[in-house]
């Protein structure tokens, strides 16, 4: 880094003709609804439920897993997305067809919380000083992880035995295993499922800016690179073999 600096400062006239190397823009891999149906057909459990929170509400991986129960708004059909990238906090929607799913699932968490609670444990990992602001955070229903992990482990930052969110690699190898089980040759991964919500939205016609808001994109320009994946065959060009064929 030093040296690079002391180059600037030199007055050599070569390096203003010098072409810096561009980085590759690369187009993301996209799902069509079909494709998206098959490998959400081969998933079960919490993977299912992660995968179409995915697909559903455009989240990333992270955002998902990390969320807690009060992040979910069931009567207003929302999903607040806390500390997104960049720090951001956002909303995006929640599909009204994972509403029972979703509830079914808590119910399930909730009673273990309570069984936890009792055997003098349930507490969770509280970030950016909340435990000190909330003493009771920890132990309360509304903190707790969407999807919490099946056993406990100790929390590195304060040695203390919890129960943390689901690992992620377990969704990756999850989402992966249903890939192999159907005819699908892309390089998929859970993040495609974002990138298939962003696509198929703006399919759909919504409006470009309500995508990035939902996507949490900060420019506009970042989304618009779903208008180049858009489903037009090619972009709407017939190609000359088609004519000569006909």
């Amino acid at each position: 880094m030093f040296l690079y600096k002391q180059v600037l400062k030199l007055d050599l006239p070569w390096l203003s003709e010098v072409v810096w190397a561009k980085k590759p823009s690369r187009l993301p891999v996209v799902l069509t609804i079909t494709e998206v149906q098959g490998i959400l057909a081969q998933l079960d459990g919490e993977i299912w439920l992660v995968a179409n929170l995915l697909y559903g509400s455009g989240m990333r991986l992270m955002e998902v897993l990390r969320l807690r129960v009060k992040d979910v708004d069931f009567n207003r059909g929302e999903i607040l997305v806390r500390d997104g990238k960049g720090m951001k906090d956002r909303v995006t929607v929640l599909p009204r067809c994972l509403v029972v799913p979703l509830k079914q699932h808590l119910a399930v968490v909730r009673a273990r919380h309570a069984a936890e609670l009792e055997a003098g444990r349930g507490d969770v990992y509280l970030p950016f000083a909340l435990e000190r602001k909330y003493p009771k955070g920890p132990q309360e229903w509304c903190w707790q992880y969407m999807f919490p992990a099946a056993g406990l482990s100790v929390d590195p930052r304060s040695g203390k035995t919890r129960r943390h969110h689901i690992d992620e690699k377990r969704v990756q190898r999850g989402f992966k295993a249903a890939i192999r089980r159907t005819d699908i040759v892309k390089l998929a991964t859970p993040h495609t499922l974002r990138h298939s919500f962003a696509t198929h939205l703006l399919e759909s016609g919504q409006d470009i800016r309500t995508v990035q808001e939902l996507l949490g994109h900060s420019d506009v320009k970042t989304t618009m690179i779903y208008t180049h994946v858009l489903n037009r065959g090619g972009l709407a060009v017939l190609s000359p073999l088609d004519r000569a064929w006909r």
